[in-house]
């Protein structure tokens, strides 16, 4: 721990200057990754930290009458079972009782704020290279492969977007009537019917540019936009963050490939343990191994995963931004 601890070589004596108590503000992500998911949690003492998840293959259809008399073979029911196991997650920062006592910022509080933004960014990033990771891909320009992409060529076009929603209609995808209450983790508040598309802000230029391209603020109704919303084509709305994946040098001449999900409903999952979705550890000085009361911390831990359950209800568009 000793090499981790905050002492005053990172918070030095604040002297002849007039020092204002407002901490200058920082930068934040919008995390956006999970809004869309299905949220299945495993209960504590369950006596497992994998959960299955299970979807039964749909019965043919019957064209051809019954012959009188004769029973017909029928069919039997197929299951598709697919599993993701729990991982945990944590940080945490320690603080001597120098900067405690002497410091004219309460240190201690400013790390768990800083925590909790570094909790969600790091849930959000796993959860978005689990989402990315999905074998239901289109390239744009027709591409096969993500290192064909170039950038005087590949930008992201309205038949790309036509084609994804073509492909997850056919795949009878649902569209999006609900998203997780950004407040609780875990309830739901209602949305009008959509496919939801996640782009990055370097994105969001060229979507604007597409002919029948509806910015948020020409909504008729404004009253269920969604966070980081920017508009709508056809019957994908866009919400814009730059947490959204980027394939760094992994097109054509190492240029970056920008993903862009399109999202039906119950394509994903994310999965916590009960009453331990996440939990801030604060433990005063003298605790534990601190015979001089010398150290205090702050943490944060967490179980979580995410698994794609349902491939053809999502699809990832990769293209270029210039």
């Amino acid at each position: 721990m000793s090499d981790n601890l905050t002492t005053k070589t990172q918070i030095s004596d604040e002297v002849n200057q007039f020092y204002s108590k407002k901490l200058l503000e920082r930068a934040k992500c919008l995390l956006l990754h999970d809004k869309f998911a299905d949220v299945e949690d495993i209960p504590q003492n369950a006596g497992t930290k994998t959960i299955a998840f299970r979807r039964y293959t749909n019965l043919p259809k019957i064209t051809t009458p019954l012959t009188e008399g004769v029973t017909p073979a029928g069919n039997k029911l197929a299951q598709t079972t697919l599993t993701a196991a729990l991982e945990q997650y944590g940080d945490y920062t320690a603080v001597t009782d120098v900067v405690e006592y002497t410091s004219q910022d309460r240190a201690l509080t400013i790390a768990v704020e800083l925590q909790g933004d570094q909790a969600g960014e790091s849930l959000d990033a796993i959860l978005r290279d689990i989402m990315n990771a999905g074998t239901n891909i289109q390239y744009a320009n027709a591409r096969t492969a993500r290192n064909q992409i170039t950038a005087s060529t590949d930008k992201l076009d309205a038949t790309d977007i036509d084609n994804a929603v073509m492909t997850l209609k056919l795949a009878k995808a649902k569209k999006i009537t609900a998203m997780v209450n950004p407040d609780t983790g875990y309830n739901t508040t209602p949305v009008r019917p959509c496919y939801v598309g996640i782009c990055h802000p370097r994105v969001t230029p060229i979507l604007q540019g597409f002919t029948g391209w509806i910015d948020v603020e020409k909504y008729a109704n404004k009253a269920d936009v969604m966070e980081g919303e920017v508009g709508k084509y056809g019957d994908v709305r866009f919400i814009e963050t730059t947490e959204a994946k980027v394939f760094t040098g992994e097109g054509a001449s190492s240029i970056d490939v920008y993903s862009t999900l399109i999202l039906g409903m119950h394509a994903y999952a994310k999965t916590r343990l009960t009453g331990k979705e996440m939990e801030s550890i604060i433990k005063p000085l003298g605790s534990g191994e601190d015979p001089l009361n010398q150290r205090c911390t702050a943490a944060w831990k967490t179980f979580f995963t995410g698994k794609i359950t349902n491939d053809t209800f999502m699809i990832r568009v990769e293209a270029a931004v210039s």
